[in-house]
């Protein structure tokens, strides 16, 4: 194991750290509540986390900012200058998209996100106090503060690399899940009554099912967003609402009503044949149909409000 990889796996057990982390985390969850807000910092419409795509603009800019300033060339001071000042801008949006992804973790991930904030911060600070010496021509002060800042950037980008590519933050869990492509028994109909929801096992993926108006809808029984049980979750509305951080996805298509899911919800066809509930995975080019148009159509009004981990 690396240095740093240890130095992290430290990071990650030290629980002094959730003094802090708690309380933080939970005053950001009241701020994101509201659904316009999660939806949109969470990226819902895009089909994957916003805050990946973000970081790459101060990081691109403090980085060439750093490169220009290097040179020392007079030429250059005014290309650099602009640089600095487009990360700082851009790194607001940034921010507010990490704690917004943040607030859903726990345990170590949580420790090292604390960690992974505070040095961005520390950063942000570096460069905006950067810009204050180079607008009063204080440039080698200006330039010492920016590389100060770029190599605290570097220590976070580092953190942020662990929390994903190793913790699997926000990395979507049903991404491997494949499910059968040939209709495949997963219940016998009597044992699902019209209102009623059951789990099943269809070809080694947990399926949740649905009965409403006589119809019988099929999802992935796995969260997309952290993995939560649906089939623990609320059912309202034709939606099921994650237990865990409050993802809500419609039963008609699995697209998202309520963040701070970013992937829609696996969603299988389901019918009934001699007896049995059989599902299968939509054939490829095949639209889901207008009956779940219309139930989409139909649970697009705002629900209420869904509970928050």
């Amino acid at each position: 194991m690396s240095m740093p990889h240890r130095a992290v796996r430290r990071l990650e057990r030290a629980e002094a750290l959730d003094k802090v982390a708690k309380p933080v985390s939970s005053a950001v969850r009241r701020v994101v509540r509201p659904r316009i807000v999660r939806n949109l910092l969470s990226g819902t419409n895009l089909g994957h986390p916003l805050h990946p795509m973000l970081t790459d603009v101060p990081i691109g800019a403090w980085t060439m900012a750093a490169l220009l300033d290097a040179t020392g060339k007079a030429k250059v001071e005014q290309a650099a200058d602009l640089l600095v000042r487009a990360g700082v801008i851009a790194a607001v949006p940034t921010a507010l998209t990490g704690a917004n992804d943040w607030a859903d973790t726990i345990g170590p991930e949580r420790r090292v996100g604390l960690t992974h904030a505070a040095a961005n911060s520390t950063a942000l600070t570096l460069y905006v106090t950067s810009l204050i010496a180079r607008a009063r021509g204080d440039r080698r002060r200006g330039k010492a503060l920016g590389f100060a800042g770029f190599g605290i950037m570097m220590l976070s980008a580092y953190l942020g690399g662990h929390l994903t590519f190793v913790k699997g933050v926000n990395v979507n869990r049903t991404a491997w899940q494949q499910g059968p492509e040939e209709w495949t028994p997963v219940l016998a109909e009597a044992e699902l009554a019209d209102g009623e929801h059951r789990t099943a096992d269809a070809d080694g993926v947990r399926i949740l099912l649905q009965r409403m108006d006589g119809k019988v809808y099929a999802l992935a029984a796995t969260c997309s967003h952290m993995g939560g049980p649906l089939g623990e979750g609320t059912f309202e509305s034709g939606c099921v609402t994650c237990p865990w951080h409050g993802s809500t996805f419609r039963f008609a298509d699995g697209g998202i009503v309520r963040g701070p899911a970013s992937t829609p919800q696996p969603y299988y066809e389901a019918r009934v044949r001699d007896g049995r509930i059989e599902v299968r995975v939509p054939p490829e080019g095949v639209p889901v149909g207008e009956v779940a148009g219309r139930a989409a159509r139909k649970i697009r009004r705002p629900l209420a409000r869904t509970p928050a981990s």
